[in-house]
């Protein structure tokens, strides 16, 4: 059973007192026109709740939190901004596609979704998944595959390894095994790496 607290029954107390001075001040000013108050406080009411469900939809789709691009300094530093969600994502040119990876420090190393890996050029059903890899949604198959060319902004790599994840994945890893040949800095709300 509930019951309310003294606080809560002093907060009820004061909306139901609220409630009473509004309706009271309402009903004296339109006295002799009831019909046009109720159709003034209905198209209030609907204003109000499209207000409130335009207001959640916004915050459901993100508002206009477009993903800020890398940015690549002469000096060949990379600078990365924080997304909305409070992570940070690179693009990488992988066999010359972009891909756009995660930068996860927790990750070892760097891991490809099916999808991202057919966009590469490799064909994920001829591949061979004996690693496993424990990851928050449980224990998932990979296999490792060899990346001719990985570039980020100036620098290049070739026959870089990498793992296709069998798993579903929203979007590929970039892990310490890529991410420890830079000079990793955090700094307000950027990334900023060095070679």
């Amino acid at each position: 059973m509930w019951f309310m607290d003294s606080d809560e029954i002093a907060r009820l107390a004061y909306l139901l007192l609220l409630l009473a001075a509004i309706a009271g001040w309402v009903v004296v000013e339109f006295r002799r026109r009831m019909g046009e108050a109720l159709r003034v406080a209905i198209a209030w009411g609907l204003i109000f709740c499209g207000v409130a469900a335009g207001y959640g939809l916004w915050n459901d789709m993100g508002g206009f939190d477009l993903p800020r691009p890398q940015m690549v300094t002469t000096g060949g530093e990379i600078t990365v901004p924080r997304s909305a969600d409070g992570h940070y994502y690179l693009m990488l040119d992988i066999n010359g596609t972009p891909i756009r990876f995660l930068a996860d420090t927790g990750a070892s190393n760097m891991v490809l979704t099916v999808n991202d890996a057919k966009s590469i050029g490799i064909d994920p059903d001829s591949l061979v998944y004996l690693g496993e890899a424990a990851t928050a949604n449980g224990t998932v198959r990979t296999a490792r595959v060899e990346l001719p060319s990985v570039q980020l902004g100036p620098y290049r790599d070739e026959g870089f390894p990498a793992w296709v994840n069998r798993g579903d994945m929203a979007g590929s890893l970039l892990g310490m095994e890529y991410l420890r040949l830079f000079r990793v800095e955090i700094a307000g709300d950027q990334m900023i790496l060095r070679r």
